[in-house]
């Protein structure tokens, strides 16, 4: 059972999602949780916290996720396919809340902002680092690391967009297709 600030935490993520940031108020969040607006500053104690907390816990899932998968004995192509995968599960998982790490995360206060970036920059190194061994190995065609990385992140990145539409789609499934896909494109 969820706490009434993960319940809130979810509904604020969802109303961000579908409205923005900036266009949802706290009066919006309390009356998605049948709330008064008063009565949801006991839970948080701002808009704000709520948007930084959602955003910065994406951005730590992803960096250990990236950390267990860059330390492992794993082969690098079988690396790439545990970070699509990755992606796959927290955007089943948390379809609302990643949404927001494509745009919405500029109206991030300044120090939340910050370690969100080093996040995210840490994260596109070590993706950087995966594509630049699978060149050196043969394993991937030497295309512009930096276009391969965008071609992954940009799929990847808007797959909330999609599944948010198709959730009965099974996860194990999608997240076959996802690697099949992105790793080995669609030529026959």
């Amino acid at each position: 059972m969820l706490s009434k600030r993960q319940e809130i935490s979810n509904c604020a993520a969802r109303l961000f999602r579908k409205k923005g940031y900036k266009a949802t108020s706290m009066r919006d969040i309390a009356e998605a949780m049948n709330m008064k607006a008063a009565s949801l500053y006991n839970h948080i104690s701002s808009k704000e916290e709520l948007f930084s907390e959602l955003l910065l816990k994406m951005a730590t899932l992803f960096t250990i996720g990236m950390e267990e998968i860059a330390q492992s004995s794993l082969s690098t192509a079988d690396k790439l396919e545990r970070l699509i995968a990755l992606h796959v599960k927290l955007t089943v998982e948390h379809t609302d809340a990643i949404s927001l790490i494509s745009g919405e995360w500029v109206h991030l206060p300044e120090s939340s902002a910050a370690e969100y970036l080093k996040h995210r920059d840490s994260y596109e190194k070590e993706f950087r680092t995966i594509i630049d061994q699978g060149k050196k190995e043969g394993i991937y065609k030497d295309i512009d690391t930096d276009i391969i990385l965008f071609s992954l992140l940009s799929t990847l990145r808007g797959l909330y967009s999609w599944y948010s539409k198709n959730k009965d789609y099974n996860s194990i499934e999608l997240e076959r297709q996802m690697i099949n896909c992105l790793t080995h494109g669609i030529n026959k």
